[in-house]
């Protein structure tokens, strides 16, 4: 692998301003109010079943752990701290993360989870204004359910996140991290290793396999790609180690497809 870049941790770090501290802070309480009154009006849903429940909540997981992938991937591989909008919001604690894995061990709360609660205020208030109790049907409750866990799952995905870089776990996150029911050190280390382009949902991370069997990530990279030219993860670790990296996984894609058409034939 090309020597990678490495970005100014210090730097990064200084750019935690005010004004992101106040956003994250309304976030957190503008998403809990709206998830509290989603659930009030849930609970006034005549065709609430407790049987529907479990599945929404495996729904809602699987889709934070597809939002997070999606979300991690586009804030790692495009972008720089310079970027409209993004770069300081969101892009920066990329940066810094992967500069500094174990910054993020040494965040409060807020500083954590600000961003994730940002993300989560908008479905949070769509679910909640959607939903009409005294006209309301299953599938809509169903729905404005998955919605709720959704927020719930996305929400605490970084601190999950933390957990997985925390030397020292609580305990019965230990277990979980085990049970593979939340995101473990050992999956998420993949993330972390050349070429760095793999394992990007990191709410449990269940999702990581078939996203990358259908190689979901490296085809809109190449998309991309192809109409912009950028190049993926080149702020992130370098022109030239995201070229060799790009490359690597190319590679990777042909054995695995030649691999599978020997099997096939075999």
């Amino acid at each position: 692998m090309s020597e990678i870049k490495k970005h100014d941790a210090a730097a990064l770090e200084s750019g935690y301003a005010t004004w992101h501290r106040c956003y994250e802070w309304g976030s957190i309480l503008g998403t809990t109010a709206f998830t509290s009154l989603l659930v009030l009006r849930l609970a006034k849903c005549p065709p609430l079943s407790g049987w529907w429940v479990p599945l929404a909540a495996l729904v809602g997981l699987l889709g934070a752990d597809l939002t997070s992938g999606v979300v991690h991937w586009l804030f790692d591989t495009w972008g720089s701290v310079d970027t409209p909008i993004f770069g300081k919001v969101a892009i920066r604690t990329f940066r810094h993360h992967h500069t500094d894995q174990k910054a993020i061990t040494r965040h409060d709360f807020v500083e954590t989870n600000g961003h994730n609660f940002g993300l989560s205020c908008p479905v949070a208030a769509s679910a909640w204004l959607s939903l009409d109790p005294p006209n309301a049907s299953l599938l809509g409750v169903f729905l404005c359910m998955s919605a709720g866990f959704l927020v719930l799952f996305v929400s605490i995905t970084s601190q999950v996140h933390k957990y997985a870089h925390d030397d020292v776990p609580p305990r019965l996150i230990g277990l979980l991290q085990r049970a593979r029911l939340v995101l473990s050190p050992e999956h998420h280390a993949g993330h972390h290793a050349a070429p760095y382009n793999r394992n990007y949902c990191i709410t449990v991370g269940w999702l990581n396999g078939p996203l990358r069997w259908i190689r979901f990530f490296e085809t809109l990279e190449w998309l991309i790609t192809a109409v912009t030219g950028a190049v993926p993860r080149e702020d992130d670790i370098g022109k030239e180690a995201a070229l060799r990296a790009a490359a690597e996984a190319e590679a990777e894609a042909a054995r695995t497809e030649a691999e599978a058409l020997v099997t096939r034939d075999g």
